[in-house]
């Protein structure tokens, strides 16, 4: 069985040893760059299972790459960084991050977050890969939405795993307990505020009305509930 490819890009050879000391004695493959440029190039042969990535790149802004990667490559992006503010990490989960993880850390805990991740089912359980809902089609294959008129909008891999969450359980409540039973997320304040940030960001993708939104429903101090009928091909 193909070990999974996790990419490490930090300008600290430090860093990138420890990481992928760990990560190989788990199980994992791991590719290692101290620059974007390379760890680009790298990705243009082989799209990996997990990124890691710094923030604080010598040739790169590490915000403006964590997007890109979010919305172009289907995989997991984590972010690896020295900056704690709150401000940060919230920035960093609005631009499609999958998790958030401060240095100094725990190799141990960065193996345990990458599984929690890569356990998230990628294929969906009723059989196909494309839902229809609402006027929209979700490609889940593509990372894409197309509405009516055929317009696409992508969305990141942390959106989609929410986004497929509530179109395979339509019309049915879903505790903040259950999506992060679902999600392999770690019960706290930055999974919740996670989730909030995705959420949100799914909805104006939608074009739902913040005030009064028709499709993804908050039920509060309970959870979420998509109210939307739902095909699958």
């Amino acid at each position: 069985m193909t070990r999974p490819l996790v990419t490490i890009l930090d300008d600290e050879p430090e860093i990138r040893t420890l990481l992928a000391d760990a990560l190989e004695e788990a199980g994992f493959d791991t590719l290692s760059f101290g620059r974007a440029r390379a760890f680009e190039a790298a990705l243009a042969k082989r799209t990996p299972d997990v990124c890691l990535v710094d923030l604080s790149l010598p040739d790169t802004d590490g915000l403006t790459l964590v997007h890109r990667l979010a919305l172009e490559l289907g995989a997991v992006v984590i972010i690896i960084s020295g900056r704690a503010q709150v401000q940060d990490r919230v920035t960093g989960l609005e631009l499609g991050a999958d998790d958030y993880i401060i240095k100094p850390f725990d190799p141990a805990e960065v193996v345990a977050r990458i599984r929690a991740r890569l356990r998230s089912p990628k294929a969906t359980t009723t059989g196909g890969n494309t839902a229809h809902f609402a006027g929209w089609h979700a490609h889940f294959d593509r990372y894409i939405l197309c509405d009516e008129n055929g317009e696409e909008i992508a969305f990141s891999h942390a959106e989609s795993e929410v986004l497929r969450l509530f179109l395979e359980s339509p019309k049915r409540l879903i505790s903040r307990t259950q999506m992060q039973e679902s999600l392999g997320g770690a019960a706290s304040e930055s999974f919740d505020r996670a989730m909030d940030v995705r959420i949100s960001r799914l909805r104006t993708k939608l074009r739902e009305d913040p005030k009064n939104p028709q499709l993804i429903k908050t039920i509060y101090g309970a959870g979420y509930i998509f109210l939307g009928d739902v095909t699958w091909s």
